[in-house]
């Protein structure tokens, strides 16, 4: 979310330990997305996930270099694309956290697995419900992921796009790490 109203009420419920936005919600909000992001951060002790938009590697790094300047618990959200693949393995490689987004298959979580320093913190999102909305069970999928993230110990799987307040016990039963839910669905 960007909604700043929503974070601060779940993080003074004692309800949050991190939260990724991207650049198009924040422009629903009609604000800077600089200043979205520095304000969540003020009310977030964990990561708080900022979006690259670059679509090429060197744009994506360049973006990630600035954005980290906002405060010390952000984390680059990237896309998992070719380009997106590269500007993670050398954001992980400075010890930059990073936020691999909209991935879909297990193939992604190897590839990108394979990308990152093992020492450094990493995000994997595998959009769960959106797999879920294809008809698919993501569960199995989800509980692979997990252990395919076994060799990657700084690594932390989310389930991301839940649907549903099931899918936060799936991703307990699993041992997925991160949920992303909506304020709607908590």
């Amino acid at each position: 979310t960007a909604e700043v109203s929503e974070i601060r009420e779940l993080a003074d419920m004692g309800l949050l330990d991190g939260v990724t936005t991207n650049p198009t919600l924040v422009a629903k909000s009609g604000r800077a997305f600089k200043e979205v992001v520095a304000e969540i951060c003020s009310l977030v002790a964990g990561p708080v996930s900022a979006e690259v938009i670059s679509l090429e590697a060197e744009g994506m790094v360049r973006e990630a270099r600035e954005l980290l300047k906002i405060a010390k618990n952000v984390a680059i959200k990237v896309p998992m694309t070719h380009d997106g693949l590269k500007a993670c393995r050398a954001l992980s490689g400075e010890g930059v956290m990073v936020n691999v987004t909209a991935m879909m298959t297990l193939d992604q979580v190897r590839e990108i697995t394979e990308r990152l320093a093992p020492a450094t913190p990493a995000i994997i999102s595998v959009f769960a419900g959106r797999i879920a909305d294809t008809g698919v069970d993501p569960l199995p999928m989800m509980a692979a992921a997990v252990e395919m993230l076994k060799v990657a110990p700084a690594s932390e799987l989310i389930w991301a796009s839940p649907r549903e307040l099931l899918n936060i016990f799936h991703a307990d039963s699993i041992g997925c790490q991160v949920i992303t839910v909506t304020n709607d669905i908590l």
